[in-house]
């Protein structure tokens, strides 16, 4: 797929737990688990608003777009 998400870099970055992050964005463990993983088929602007105010972050600092080309 050619969106990467890099949820676990920022959550690493901000030293913040799965765990952590569902409380504060109230999403449940395993849908914010999906997005982790890059498995999810779609996310909603204001899960990414609550995320990335969270994280104090940008989109682009956890959604990624490749080409697929090495």
């Amino acid at each position: 797929m050619p969106i990467i998400v890099n949820l676990d870099v920022m959550m690493a970055k901000r030293k913040m737990s799965l765990n952590e992050l569902s409380e504060k964005v109230d999403l449940t463990l395993s849908n914010l688990s999906i997005l982790k993983t890059g498995k999810a088929k779609a996310v909603r602007f204001s899960t990414l608003e609550a995320i990335c105010k969270v994280l104090d972050c940008q989109p682009g600092d956890i959604l990624e777009y490749t080409d697929g080309q090495p």
